[in-house]
């Protein structure tokens, strides 16, 4: 399973809100809905995140076996 656990630390790290990543950078709140929920969500939304954030792919999501 994709969890996107370090997403919300890199968020803190980088001083972007989820606000601004809504009314900036224009990532749609079912997106982030979805980030939260560990849901499905695009490459190309992982790409953006990455540009926004100026961070690798480690810096966002991460891969957790399923038992």
């Amino acid at each position: 399973m994709i969890k996107y656990d370090p997403l919300w630390a890199t968020l803190k790290r980088k001083g972007v809100s989820q606000y601004q990543l809504i009314n900036e950078y224009k990532i749609s709140a079912g997106q982030l809905s979805r980030l939260r929920a560990n849901a499905n969500i695009s490459t190309h939304t992982l790409n953006m995140l990455c540009e926004i954030l100026d961070c690798e792919l480690s810096d966002l999501a991460v891969y957790v076996r399923e038992k």
